[in-house]
């Protein structure tokens, strides 16, 4: 039988339900109980019994089985699953006033997909399975499309992101993730709001793109004339904050980039970043190890977790290591000896490492041979620490090795998962770096931004010293709830139209 032939024999189930007297999407439903609050409160009774107690549930009809004047049905509502033991004298004697041959018309019209109600007493069967013997039974929503036989597999992963909705239908595992997302994100901002920060929303329209290197969006605004670009990042603007004189702020929202697809990757995603006055990398250090050892336990009740088939210790300290010395452990390339930039080049291309020739610089060659050679290598946390000046234009100088900056990145299971900075606070400093990243943009790079005068405004009122700190939040709910993609982590990832040609994704 195809769908449209499904959908034409239940939409005349809704006209029989209608003709019956009953409206087949019902206004509400009175429920006692949940499906998981019995399990628990019941676990103890014995196979046999029943217990005198009327209790009232909602889900959806994940099974049917009808034998003769006796049939059960599996219900699922949010919490978990629950079998109900229907026998026609029950019902029919339960509905005499509200629906003759309630039970005939259960068998004939109810539906897998079906959303029902039921009222009823609590039984355990002779097979040992807690049900519910219901009295009484209303349909509060009729399905018009079948759900799917199988669901799991390759073939059905592009299908699972589009109608995320059905996934969650039929893989209880996948509500648990989302579940566990919140969790995770309310915990952060409660770790947060325990130690004096605050949260305040910066704009998502803005007018210049900045705080990263990415390709923004750009829309524009009919009234003013004037295009704008969707937020690549929130720092700028919680720096801002800094400087009108909080002292420790955060947002956690949505941020876009109009970038590539990958396992790792998502056009749109969801960050966090928090900025502390009188703080700098260190304390960062500290705070990014609170937050998610504090999260974690909270979860999943564990510092130990497994993902992906690999162990993992989130306990606390976490290993601090320079950029230079996890090179130099895996290439053999000490980057502090060249006096050149070819030299450092002619090191590279003998250690293999692509790209090495286009590289304008020594420390883009050093980060160069840190993400080939380094970075998936990095399974248990680490905090990777003092990186080039070149790729941090948003960084305070180290104070005591000329070429880096302040700035760590925390890596797990061979991806970074936060970024922090000693923000730089001098703006005649910040102004160079902003100018020379203008430059690349005018060269026609796409990730480069321009100049962002306002924020260079702030800056010269003073910022005082800053400990900034950015977390992936789709990255990290990956890892606590150990999901491959990072589509499993976002209940709509982006996709391609469904008639257009397959997606291209990367792993990078």
């Amino acid at each position: 039988m195809s769908e449209e032939d499904i959908r034409a024999t239940r939409l005349e189930k809704v006209e029989q339900l209608r003709q019956l007297g009953m409206n087949p999407y019902a206004y509400r439903w009175d429920a006692t109980h949940h499906a998981a609050e019995l399990q628990a409160k019941f676990a103890d009774l014995p196979s046999g019994e029943e217990v005198d107690l009327e209790v009232a549930i909602a889900g959806r009809v994940m099974a049917r089985r009808f034998m003769g004047k006796l049939a059960f049905c599996t219900l699922e509502d949010e919490t978990a699953k629950i079998q109900l033991y229907l026998d026609k004298k029950t019902i029919d004697e339960g509905m005499a006033s509200i629906l003759e041959n309630a039970f005939k018309q259960l068998e004939k019209l109810v539906d897998v997909g079906d959303i029902l109600g039921v009222k009823g007493t609590i039984k355990r069967t002779q097979k040992g399975e807690l049900s519910i013997h219901v009295r009484e039974y209303a349909i509060l929503t009729k399905s018009l499309l079948p759900l799917p036989d199988k669901w799991h597999g390759l073939t059905d992963i592009a299908k699972r992101y589009r109608q995320r909705y059905v996934d969650l239908i039929v893989n209880p595992e996948v509500r648990q993730t989302f579940r566990r997302r919140a969790q995770i994100t309310a915990g952060i901002r409660r770790y947060l709001d325990e130690r004096g920060f605050i949260e305040i929303e910066t704009p998502v329209l803005q007018s210049e793109a900045g705080g990263a290197d990415a390709r923004p969006f750009i829309t524009y605004h009919n009234t003013l004339e004037i295009e704008l670009y969707l937020r690549i990042a929130t720092e700028l603007h919680l720096k801002r904050l800094i400087v009108g004189g909080f002292e420790k702020v955060f947002e956690l929202g949505r941020i876009f980039r109009n970038e590539g697809v990958s396992t790792r990757h998502n056009p749109e995603f969801t960050s966090i970043e928090v900025y502390q006055a009188y703080a700098d990398y260190h304390d960062m250090m500290a705070l990014t190890e609170g937050i998610i050892t504090t999260v974690a336990q909270e979860v999943l009740g564990t510092l130990k977790i497994n993902y992906q088939g690999q162990e993992v210790d989130l306990t606390p300290p976490w290993r601090r290591v320079t950029m230079h010395d996890l090179v130099k452990e895996a290439t053999g390339i000490d980057f502090t000896s060249f006096a050149t930039v070819d030299e450092a080049k002619a090191a590279c291309q003998a250690a293999e490492i692509a790209g090495a020739a286009e590289c304008p610089s020594i420390g883009k060659l050093l980060n160069l041979a840190f993400e080939e050679k380094v970075e998936t290598t990095l399974i248990q946390p680490t905090f990777v620490i003092d990186y080039p000046v070149e790729i941090s234009p948003l960084a305070k100088p180290h104070r005591s090795q000329p070429g880096l900056v302040e700035r760590f990145e925390l890596f797990v299971v061979g991806r970074e998962t936060a970024n922090s900075f000693s923000e730089l606070t001098d703006p005649i400093d910040q102004r160079q770096r902003l100018e020379a990243q203008a430059e690349r943009k005018a060269a026609g790079d796409l990730e480069a931004q321009g100049v962002d005068e306002d924020f260079l405004t702030a800056l010269e009122y003073g910022m005082p010293p800053t400990g900034g700190l950015g977390i992936g939040i789709d990255r990290l709910v990956m890892l606590l709830t150990d999901c491959a993609s990072i589509r499993d982590a976002i209940a709509f990832p982006l996709l391609k139209p469904e008639k257009s040609e397959p997606e291209k994704t990367t792993d990078s």
